[in-house]
């Protein structure tokens, strides 16, 4: 279940964040003429490239509109910067291409509105808008009604190096954390339940991943999320690998966390997982443990966590949503190890084949 709806549409792209490419026809920056005659040509340093991608005039013609070095008034973010943000965000497909088509200062001081145009290398591609404001500091990107990431050229460190040194949870796979995966997840949310065949075979498929769980409950929709969440870190302070045995029992009777039956339900996954129940609950009832909840769902918030269940990629969030097909989440983890400089251990992705609902 989603504590916010606002970021799903845009996650296969940004990894929670901004930048639909819609499917609608591109326009022009704002202030733009709507039909430009003899446009200016900017300098060679401020025209923006197509991004990654050489194309082939005969075959792949240029899809976008001539820059014009009139709508870059501001001084910062730079175009190079622009662009490093687009290619960690989108690089993982060969075939997006885009061009920044603005960089203008707004009425807000120091916040910068870029334009960018986005197509892709497919015959008669349409080509896409999409616009978003940099603050002042340079270290946030911000789109309508799509939420605040992280901008620069490696939006993700951050957030990597703040998993790397608080991400507690029950803990599988490799030993070290070049490579992390943590997930977000509610032991009483529907979505949080399909996405463990996903992480199962993420395990698979990626040797050199270290795979956390990390409690994120949202007390307000799932009532018994939180006391599953601490009797989950009581069972993993006593016994990491017993943790998951409990967690996939919790999850397959999810329908029996009732004020009715809830407790005795959650003292049988314990027993499931080998552990003792009554010593589990008591655990669970300190402070302790509700102050480690705590902890891991501001974690969550700490790095832009707002809905589960949420795959953090060495600090890069995508949903784990049935609209993200499993090819398309291992490039992106492949392409986001690339980009950090780390094995995955897994053997060579084949080409990505995009969905429809990724265009």
């Amino acid at each position: 279940m989603k504590r916010a709806y606002i970021l799903s549409a845009f996650a296969p792209f940004l990894g929670a964040a901004i930048f639909a490419s819609a499917q609608a026809p591109a326009s022009s920056p704002q202030a733009a003429p709507a039909q430009q005659t003899a446009p200016a040509q900017p300098a060679s340093s401020t025209r923006a490239p197509l991004q990654l991608q050489t194309l082939d005039p005969s075959s792949h013609p240029d899809p976008f509109p001539p820059v014009n070095q009139k709508y870059f008034t501001a001084t910062t973010p730079t175009v190079a910067t622009v662009d490093a943000f687009l290619k960690a965000l989108w690089g993982y497909d060969p075939d997006r291409i885009w061009r920044v088509e603005a960089i203008q200062t707004t009425q807000a001081p120091g916040v910068s509105k870029i334009v960018v145009f986005v197509s892709d290398k497919k015959p008669n591609a349409k080509v896409a808008s999409a616009s978003f404001f940099v603050t002042p500091d340079g270290k946030h990107a911000i789109a309508d009604a799509s939420g605040i990431i992280s901008f620069g050229a490696t939006p993700f460190a951050d957030a990597r190096k703040t998993l790397q040194d608080r991400a507690d949870g029950a803990q599988r796979g490799a030993a070290g954390k070049d490579l992390m995966l943590v997930e977000f997840a509610d032991l009483q949310c529907p979505h949080c339940k399909e996405a463990q065949a996903t992480m199962d075979r993420l395990i698979q498929d990626f040797p050199n991943a270290h795979v956390v769980f990390q409690n994120f409950p949202i007390a307000d929709i799932h009532p018994f999320a939180f006391k599953a969440a601490t009797y989950g870190y009581c069972i993993t302070k006593q016994k990491n690998d017993a943790f998951f045995p409990y967690a996939n029992d919790v999850f397959d009777k999810q329908a029996a966390l009732t004020p009715a039956t809830g407790d005795q339900t959650l003292k049988e996954a314990v027993t499931k997982a080998g552990l003792d129940p009554a010593a589990i609950d008591a655990c669970a009832a300190t402070d302790e443990a509700k102050k480690a909840v705590e902890a891991s769902v501001k974690l969550g918030q700490d790095i832009g966590v707002e809905q589960t269940p949420m795959l953090a990629i060495n600090g890069r969030l995508l949903p784990l949503t049935a609209n993200l097909p499993y090819e398309t989440l291992k490039t992106i983890i492949s392409y986001q190890a690339q980009q950090d400089g780390v094995s995955t251990g897994a053997a060579p992705a084949a080409p990505l084949r995009r969905a429809p609902s990724l265009k």
